[in-house]
């Protein structure tokens, strides 16, 4: 490190200090809310990373983020009215202390999920690999981070494929306020990288140079070697896990242990004794910056009343986008499966950024065979992942963030319960807590329902899991060629989506469209006109609608026009115009679906057509919802069949309201 980047290390690490004692003031005379994680001691790791980095790599901090985020050009003042809440901050107060991406300085913004960034951070370098970008990132984690399994299927898989990343390890000592020791079976973290064959080394974190010149090699090696690299940096906070923690699991005398070892201290020191600086210019150095940063605050706190309103944060949810709806005239049939793979087929053709990733698509050619032989068509944008599925869902949702437009194919829907972190807590989320600073255009594609035979643990419908998250569009199509132009929809659209997949619609057969074919999300089929009952269905649930539409026709003639039948198509974004104009029309309502009742997708449409006063006045009958039966599916065939709902039952239903 020159005598210039030393001096330029110790006022980054003086800002970081005196803005986090800005913040203990602040929260202390309770014109801040919420939490936040300190980062006092550990400068040194956020000026000697960030010196190192050049310029177009990325960092993914943790939680206790502030350094990281002054180390690498954040304004102070931006981070104070974020704090705040105020539209002034660097996320407009959308994220606050735990949440501050700063995509203009490269920086992803931290998560407050442990260890979960470091799937976001390989996604980047994925990203950065594809695109031949010739950058790193940096995925940023304490040494608590290192028990969670996601940690170390992001060690195994960038590992594999070699991706340019620098897993930096701040180990301070303390899990929250669990000691590392009693936590963890070793006591060199760094062999934990080193048995997923990743190259590393152990440095002082206190020493802001020893700190960077191990990041220089890093860096250099990622680069040059195409294999990423772990760094474990020993240091220790000063202050506690959060602003409530009083640290009663240390004792004062290893605290005070460490205040000898202070990064500031130790660098000042140094130079000082280098005749770089003396005892008068230092401090003015920090007179300088502690006028620079009451500067800061004092801005801050002029507009710290300044907040977006809640239809200005709503805007946030969801990027827009432009997907061109279209119909064709050349249809060609096949089954639900082949549609999926020419729709994922022709996107990749038309899009290089669009890449397929999942467990077994390659040669074996999926679960369900849904992906069959694009490994021989699109080799180069498919990606078969290990069994790692936090793991590779988190890395596809950092990797949509900086170009790709990832499909993630989960072996089952019930396997959704392992990416839940990366659908709930990031895809979700990460546009909204960035104030729109990133698009997050991924699709999960997620086989569900029953009537394979495979058990309790592979046949659930779990599609209600995710219309509960803001930010998520989920699509459930009932059809080959609504299969087909609704993915081709969702690969295009600019937001997460949730692409539910039944698995009895790999084996229909019907018409589908062209590469042109494309149909709009958030809008249902009115797949049949009628004016006494309205049923409203989707997924593999629409199929068992028609055919008892069919054979309750066939019993009653006169009745042929009494039935509108609406596939939803979209759950969420939910087309609740058509729905309410039709049962306006109609009076009666009946909604379909596979999954148990109670808690189930279908209340909510139930609700929606309650909570108009025209539907609620005119009604003939209550509106009816029949789902699954309140019961794990059964491998049993004769039960399996029984605990969802069968044209027998629907028929009936529909015999009682119309007959």
């Amino acid at each position: 490190m020159t005598d210039t980047q030393s001096l330029e290390a110790l006022h980054l690490m003086l800002k970081s200090r005196i803005f986090e004692q800005h913040i203990v003031k602040l929260f202390a005379s309770g014109k801040m809310h919420g939490t936040t994680h300190l980062n006092i001691g550990q400068e040194a790791c956020h000026a000697g990373v960030a010196l190192a980095l050049n310029s177009g790599d990325w960092i993914v901090p943790t939680h206790r983020c502030h350094g990281y985020n002054i180390a690498t050009g954040s304004s102070p003042f931006a981070m104070f009215s974020e704090m705040f809440g105020s539209s002034y901050g660097l996320c407009k107060g959308l994220g606050g202390s735990m949440h501050m991406s700063d995509a203009a300085h490269h920086n992803l913004g931290s998560s407050a999920v442990v260890a979960s960034g470091v799937a976001l951070a390989i996604g980047l370098s994925l990203a950065q690999l594809k695109l031949k970008m010739n950058t790193i990132s940096v995925a940023l984690f304490g040494d608590g981070a290192t028990s969670r399994g996601v940690l170390h299927e992001c060690l195994n898989m960038a590992s594999i494929w070699g991706l340019p990343t620098l897993f930096f390890l701040e180990n301070n000592g303390y899990g929250m306020s669990s000691k590392s020791t009693q936590m963890i079976s070793t006591d060199s973290l760094i062999s934990r990288a080193q048995g997923y064959n990743i190259a590393g080394e152990k440095v002082d974190g206190n020493n802001v140079n020893a700190v960077y010149e191990a990041c220089c090699r890093a860096r250099d090696y990622i680069i040059n070697n195409k294999k990423p690299y772990m760094i474990e940096a020993i240091t220790y906070r000063s202050n506690g896990h959060s602003k409530s923690d009083p640290c009663k699991y240390r004792t004062r005398e290893e605290e005070q242990a460490w205040t000898q070892k202070d990064p500031i201290k130790f660098l000042k020191d140094q130079l000082i004794k280098k005749n770089i600086i003396d005892n008068d210019s230092y401090k003015e150095m920090i007179s300088q910056n502690v006028n620079f940063m009451q500067d800061e605050e004092d801005k801050a706190q002029k507009f710290k009343d300044v907040r977006l309103t809640l239809d200005e944060a709503q805007k946030y949810v969801f990027a827009e986008s432009e997907v061109p709806v279209n119909t064709c005239k050349d249809f060609h049939r096949a089954y639900g499966r082949e549609a999926i793979r020419e729709a994922i087929f022709e996107e990749a053709q038309r899009d290089p950024s669009v890449y397929l990733i999942g467990e077994d698509i390659g040669l074996y050619g999926g679960c369900f065979k849904v992906t069959g032989d694009l490994y021989s068509k699109i080799s180069s944008q498919i990606i078969e992942t290990p069994i790692s599925e936090e793991g590779f869902g988190g890395m596809a949702v950092g990797a949509s963030m900086l170009g790709l437009r990832p499909i993630v194919e989960i072996m089952y829907g019930d396997f959704a319960t392992l990416i839940s972190d990366s659908l709930i807590n990031h895809a979700s989320k990460l546009r909204f807590m960035s104030a729109g600073q990133f698009k997050v255009p991924i699709v999960f594609r997620l086989p569900m329902g029953c009537g394979t035979g495979h058990g309790a643990q592979h046949s659930q419908s779990l599609e209600s899991l995710f219309t509960n998250v803001p930010g998520l569009k989920v699509v459930a199509p009932s059809t080959p060629r609504k299969a087909k132009a609704l993915l081709k929809a969702s690969i295009r659209d600019n937001n997460p989506v949730v692409f539910v997949e039944y698995k009895l619609m790999y084996d229909l057969n019907g018409e589908i469209g062209d590469e042109n074919d494309i149909m709009e999300l958030g809008k249902c089929d009115i797949e049949r006109n009628g004016d006494q009952l309205t049923l409203i269905s989707y997924g593999y649930m629409s199929q068992v609608c028609r055919l008892a539409i069919n054979e309750f026709v066939l019993d009653h003639p006169d009745k042929i026009g009494a039935i509108e039948f609406i596939d939803l198509c979209s759950l969420k974004p939910l087309d609740n115009e058509s729905l309410i104009n039709s049962v306006r029309k109609t009076h009666n309502a009946i909604i379909v679906q596979e999954a148990p009742k109670f808690g189930g997708y279908s209340n909510e449409i139930s609700t929606l057509l309650n909570s108009d006063k025209e539907i609620f006045k005119t009604l003939n009958n209550p509106i009816c919802v029949l789902g699954g039966k309140e019961i794990p599916i059964p491998f049993n065939r004769e039960l399996e069949k029984i605990a969802i709902p069968t044209v027998l039952e629907i028929n009936e239903k529909l015999k009682e309201i119309l007959i």
